[in-house]
């Protein structure tokens, strides 16, 4: 669990900066050295939450790190799993903030939600993840990534995240790892639900849905709208050559509305087809660069930026014999992001097709799989320019094998992709795991991945075509240790990345004349990941720790917007029916720029929350963030929430 957030709106003031990280790391440090006089303990795999004391259980079946159901006991790779109740409790109002209470995670944002967002997976590049929404693929062929802010975390019911390489399974982009996002299914009955909640600066939010069973058809459908006043996300004066040159002072409010609709019908015991589909379009004031003056009294202009995304999903799967079984699924995401009245737009559409088979041999298993991904991109930077608009496809084909029996985990991958523009990419891992006690469990893994660049990197105006695929080699190992109320663990990593794509204002070949995208650059990503937890009585304790370096190895000097240590500290107490919690997040300095000469300063917030079932059918949930009103920034003049608070109910009839 880690990077410090709390993000939910904020304070048009600006507070003077107070000493920030160094508390926490002392405080994590110590904890960690009583959790380590308790044996070794189990990493990522116990999943670490933002507000909730509960962890994956071992026997629990997760997806994300093989593409096939998989107990979490029996995998090599470094998971953390969130369910919908830690999503409730942790009081967010975005899908990034819960993602930044984990280990490894860490997340920038300029302003509030609905603004700019990035994440970033054990320090590496936000478009290095690759993101899925019930299997359909989201990405951005502009910059590159998902765009967090417009995922609506109302309609999220699970939450899989698997830190690490991982494109010989899922080809370009996993160079950082995957993260899965899951839809709610329906089970057996009828399920109806409602939900109201209120926070500071205006928060309003309201839901509703039902999912059910009945007979061979299970459905589940919900609606979210989300709405805030917002806070003054730069309070502090730009200042340009002009003497004119002011910032907005307005509260920059967002709205957020979502749906979501998932179907599934069991042809016969052995055959099943599922369909997915999701909605969310999502609204951010913003200042614009500058404002001027023309004339007393001094006007400002607000623009708003406008997130669309919509998804939709066919899935087929069969299981023909205890030996053999197939799935097939076809899949479709738009992404959308506008800006008025300072216009832009750009719009990315992605088509998935994919052919899955498995055969189970006793311990082993065996996956061949074809894929074939097809991506387009339009590019308007303004309302006269000239309709950028390219395409491509890339066709795979990838291997894999699973062994688990007795002490032993192996699993092996290999994958080939060719891309219709820079051609084949062949991409490998290794991992294994060994079970020196019934507790103690050790891990080993090797990889190579890459991401394929953006078709606005190749051929818009700052594009070149001769760009390289950015390419990485990912070694790492780990030790787990679970037994009874006691888990923790230690990964430790190395990742190098070749080929890295920055903007350069030299670029040879450049056809414009402020520069263009060149893949000259190389990165590494190292570090340490530290997680433990243990029950005493109704108290659980829960802790994360992460030293990193991710570095630039050409000027040696640390990635923007990306800290040497950062971490989480919490405990949860289960006392008359409530379950109360209090959380330290900690993170340590940044910098806001590549050249390492403006510096983000460090930060510790506190944290509480408390949620109960007040009646039968009615769950409460208060949570107050950023206790102490801490004031820092993950971007420079882009203000953070301050302390905010969050109240909500939801109706669930038993």
């Amino acid at each position: 669990m880690i990077s410090c957030v709390s993000l939910s709106s904020g304070r048009a003031s600006v507070r003077r900066n107070r000493p920030a990280c160094l508390p926490l790391t002392l405080a994590l440090a110590s904890a960690f050295g009583g959790l380590a006089l308790l044996p070794l303990a189990a990493q990522a795999q116990a999943a670490a939450t933002a507000s909730a004391p509960a962890a994956a259980t071992l026997d629990e079946t997760v997806v994300t790190a093989n593409r096939t159901p998989q107990a979490l006991s029996d995998l090599v790779g470094d998971v953390s799993v969130i369910d919908r109740k830690t999503i409730e409790r942790s009081g967010a109002t975005g899908v990034a903030d819960v993602l930044a209470r984990l280990p490894g995670m860490e997340i920038s944002r300029s302003g509030g939600v609905g603004n700019a967002t990035s994440v970033f997976i054990r320090g590496a590049e936000s478009r290095f993840t690759a993101v899925y929404l019930d299997g359909v693929r989201i990405d951005s062929q502009s910059t590159g990534g998902a765009g967090w802010e417009g995922i609506p975390l109302a309609q999220i019911d699970r939450i899989e995240v698997l830190r690490g390489p991982a494109a010989a399974v899922y080809g370009s982009d996993a160079v950082g790892g995957v993260i899965q996002l899951f839809t709610k299914r329906g089970e057996e009955g009828v399920s109806p639900y409602a939900g109201i909640g209120f926070g500071s600066h205006g928060l309003r939010r309201i839901e509703g849905g039902v999912s059910g069973k009945s007979g061979l058809l299970d459905y589940s459908f919900g609606v979210a709208h989300e709405e805030s006043k917002g806070f003054n996300i730069q309070p502090i004066a730009k200042r340009t050559p002009s003497k004119d040159g002011f910032t907005n002072p307005d509260r920059d409010g967002y709205r957020s509305t979502s749906g979501n609709l998932k179907l599934g019908f069991q042809i016969t015991p052995d055959q099943r087809i599922d369909a997915t589909l999701l909605t969310s379009n999502t609204e951010a004031a913003y200042d614009p660069s500058v404002s001027f003056r023309t004339k007393p009294p001094i006007t400002f202009r607000n623009d708003l930026s406008t997130n669309e995304l919509r998804t939709a999903g066919l899935t087929w799967s069969a299981k023909w014999n205890d030996i053999y079984s197939t799935r097939l699924q076809v899949t479709d995401s738009q992404t959308v992001y506008k800006t008025q009245p300072s216009f832009y737009r750009t719009e990315t559409r992605l088509r998935g097709y994919l052919f899955q088979n498995e055969f189970r041999f006793g311990a082993h298993l065996v996956t061949a799989t074809l894929e074939r991904r097809e991506d387009v991109l339009e590019n308007a930077p303004t309302t006269s320019a000239k309709l950028f608009s390219r395409d491509r496809s890339q066709n795979a084909a990838a291997l894999g094998y699973g062994y688990v029996k007795g002490p032993h985990s192996l699993q092996l991958h290999v994958r080939h992709d060719d891309d219709s523009e820079f051609g084949g990419k062949t991409t490998g891992s290794a991992a294994y795991g060994y079970a020196i006690t019934p507790s103690l469990r050790a891990t080993v893994s090797a990889g190579t991945a890459f991401r394929a660049p953006t078709l606005y990197q190749r051929f818009s105006e700052y594009g070149l075509a001769s760009l390289q695929p950015e390419s990485s080699r990912n070694v790492e190992l780990g030790l787990q240790y679970t037994a009874g109320a006691t888990q923790a663990g230690i990964v430790l990593y190395r990742n190098r990345v070749q080929n890295l794509i920055v903007f350069d204002g030299s670029a040879k070949g450049c056809q414009s004349s402020f520069g263009c995208y060149a893949s000259t650059a190389r990165a590494r990503y190292q570090g340490v990941t530290l997680t433990g937890g243990h029950r005493i009585g109704d108290v659980t304790l829960r802790a994360s720790l992460d030293y990193q370096d991710p570095r630039d190895l050409a000027t040696d000097h640390l990635l923007a917007r990306r800290a040497r240590a950062h971490g989480t500290l919490g405990a949860d107490w289960r006392i008359a029916g409530w379950t109360l919690g209090a959380e330290l997040q900690s993170s340590g300095k940044r910098y806001d720029d590549a050249a390492n000469t403006v510096k983000l300063g460090g930060y510790t917030l506190l944290n509480l929350s408390a949620s109960k079932q007040i009646m039968r059918d009615l769950n409460l949930v208060a949570r107050v963030d950023n206790v102490g009103d801490k004031d820092y920034q993950f971007a420079r003049l882009y203000a953070t929430g301050g302390r905010t608070a969050y109240v909500g109910l939801k109706w669930t009839p038993q």
